[in-house]
């Protein structure tokens, strides 16, 4: 797996023992106080700027989309103070800023590339995995973050905390600052754009979106990408298509099939010259969800439990026509839920912003969209408003407490309500012991004693979306480049184009009764009409079903050598009762059956000791990371 790591001596402890790197790692910075390696990185993905007579440097490591000028200019900005706009690059990458005072580390906003630390003896120790500095320091899995992934809904989950004990995240949006003589902080990095209208935001993401598509077309050389038929995958293939030859790929089954994904996707690409459409069957291929899931041996790791693991034969499926074609980088759609349109708590944002009456009416249609009595959602829209999300935490905790019978007790018709909550409990929460829940509870409420009170629902819910978002298609890339040798990007998820969007508030820049109206501002003109005028958005549930009905053998057998029941932190009869449900085709929850199923594969195929990832090395004692 590849990753960047680095070491940063803090003059605080002792600088005796032996010395470690990544294995078969490649210098990439080295001033004596920091050491910095990537491992499984090309050349060109390391950008170094400094200056000959000044005393800042900014190194860029990955996808840096940067023009020289930009990242000269971001240096010298930097050189002034200013280490902001070096942390908001174009593209999606780890920034280092190494100035006189500190050395400040940030990923992207979005986590498709995140920070890690953990103190060493001598200082930190910090990479873009959390995995390789578990087993550097022998750290274990992390039991709260783990199941309440998919026993909680409204919570920031990890926050500072990863899937590690003693592995520090850095929060999407933050940079890790390490500085001589002092211990490690985190400071927010500031977005480069303040809050805009409707009108004047979708300028600025027509802007932003090009040149992250335009921009990595131009260094790939040649190119594929999904096309669903969807607008999110529709706009990025054909902002693409306007730059040069690609492939388009476009997955469908039996099931999808009936839908009219396929229709949209074969008249856009029937539409631009410039498109070689490539069209794969799943059924006809004999692939489904869950596949290829019985000899944990040939999985390949994530460093973090990846949903991509239960889709693994349908990606092999999907990627081989890209892979054939010789692609060296395969765009997606990923994130467009999370950028151009928004939550439905983001109702309670705008009533607190003073458009009371606007909020009021954008609620009656939410309850009328989704068929529900007006007054309940009416109801849960004012206790949560009423609430802070310390508050709402503190009761989450105090509920999962309580036992199983009050954490699972569901009345009818409280599903559409429960949309407008701060945060609550999944059906999965049946399935934790009273150790289970014992750990849950204290996750949350650990959380109720760092969550901030000015937070709003709507940002909240939007933030921890994006993220989840961020971090699914981290492990998807993970996959490809390990299976297929295919970087796949999302450029909805770059920081430029998530502050462009985001700079429009949730419910300035989608309509009641209309479908993502950003996306049709800002890039008429550049996306055929008929796909920006699209309504309709293809469910994935009755494929899902499916093959989770086929492969329901294999699954049961992954639950019943369950590590988190092993633990005592998990009723394995009653998650395998959901799955035997699941798999007869009744109402479960798939989405908390598909977490359980990659949570318990990727502990099975945790690699955990020092010498997987890190090996000894003559290098000076100053170097030594411990």
């Amino acid at each position: 797996m590849r990753f960047i790591a680095g070491t940063f001596d803090t003059g605080r402890g002792s600088r005796a023992g032996n010395a470690w790197r990544p294995r078969g790692a490649q210098d990439a910075f080295d001033d004596g106080a920091a050491h910095i390696w990537t491992t499984g990185f090309e050349p060109g993905e390391v950008r170094r700027c400094s200056a000959p007579r000044g005393h800042t440097e900014v190194l860029a490591i990955g996808c840096c989309l940067a023009t020289s000028e930009e990242l000269s200019a971001a240096r010298a900005k930097a050189e002034r103070g200013n280490w902001a706009p070096a942390m908001r690059l174009p593209g999606s990458c780890l920034t280092v800023v190494r100035d006189r005072t500190a050395l400040r580390i940030a990923g992207d906003r979005a986590g498709t590339v995140t920070v890690y630390w953990t103190p060493t003896r001598q200082g930190v120790l910090w990479a873009t995995a959390a995995a390789p500095l578990a087993a550097y320091t022998h750290a274990e899995p992390n039991p709260g973050v783990l199941l309440a992934a998919f026993t909680l809904r409204g919570v920031d989950v990890p926050a500072a905390d990863s899937h590690f004990q003693t592995v520090h995240r850095v929060p999407p949006g933050h940079a890790l600052v390490l500085a001589p003589g002092r211990r490690p902080r985190t400071e927010e990095v500031p977005a480069f754009t303040s809050e805009q209208s409707f009108e004047d935001g979708a300028a600025a993401v027509c802007e932003t979106l090009t040149t992250a598509v335009g921009r990595r077309a131009a260094n790939a050389g040649r190119i594929s990408s999904d096309l669903s038929g969807g607008v999110d995958s529709g706009t990025i293939t054909s902002l693409a298509a306007a730059c040069g030859p690609l492939l388009a790929v476009t997955y469908t089954d039996a099931r999808m099939n009936e839908q009219d994904d396929m229709r949209y996707a074969e008249r856009i690409a029937h539409d631009h010259i410039e498109i070689t459409h490539a069209q794969i069957h799943g059924t006809r291929a004999k692939v489904q969800h869950f596949d290829g899931l019985e000899d944990t041996a040939v999985l390949p790791f994530t460093d973090t439990p990846s949903y991509t693991l239960g889709l693994l034969a349908i990606k092999a499926a999907q990627l081989a026509p890209a892979t054939a074609y010789g692609s060296r980088a395969h765009l997606t759609g990923r994130g467009g839920d999370d950028v151009l349109d928004a939550v439905p708590t983001m109702v309670i944002d705008q009533y607190r912003a003073g458009h009371r009456l606007d909020a009021l009416c954008r609620t009656a249609t939410f309850a009328r969209t989704r068929r529900a009595a007006l007054w309940p959602v009416l109801g849960q829209a004012a206790r949560t408003q009423r609430t802070t999300y310390p508050q709402a935490l503190a009761a989450l905790a105090d509920a999962i407490g309580t036992g199983p019978d009050h954490t699972t007790r569901r009345h009818p018709g409280t599903a559409v309500p429960e949309m407008l909550t701060w945060c609550g409990m999944t059906a999965a929460t049946s399935w934790l012991t009273r150790a289970g829940r014992a750990v849950v509870a204290d996750l949350a409420g650990a959380r109720a004693q760092t969550a901030r009170p000015d937070t709003t629902p709507g940002a909240l819910h939007e933030r921890i979306a994006l993220e989840l978002m961020g971090d699914g298609h981290a492990t998807f890339d993970q996959i490809s480049r390990q299976q297929w040798d295919l970087p796949v990007h999302a450029p909805l998820l770059d920081s430029l184009v998530v502050d462009a969007c985001h700079a429009i508030p949730g419910y300035a820049r989608t309509r009641p009764g209309d479908f993502k109206p950003l996306a049709r501002a800002a890039f008429t003109g550049h996306v055929p009409d008929y796909l920006l005028q699209r309504r309709t958005k293809t469910a994935f549930t009755g494929s899902l079903y499916a093959g989770l009905r086929a492969n329901a053998p294999a699954l049961r057998r992954i639950l019943h050598r369950s590590l988190l029941a092993q633990a005592g932190l998990l009723d394995g009869a009653k998650a395998l009762a959901s799955l035997d449900s699941a798999a007869r085709g009744e109402p479960a929850p798939l989405a908390a059956l598909h977490a359980l199923i990659v949570t318990e594969l990727w502990l099975d195929t945790l690699p955990t000791t020092r010498t997987a990832w890190w090996e000894t090395t003559t290098a000076r004692p100053q170097e030594a990371a411990r």
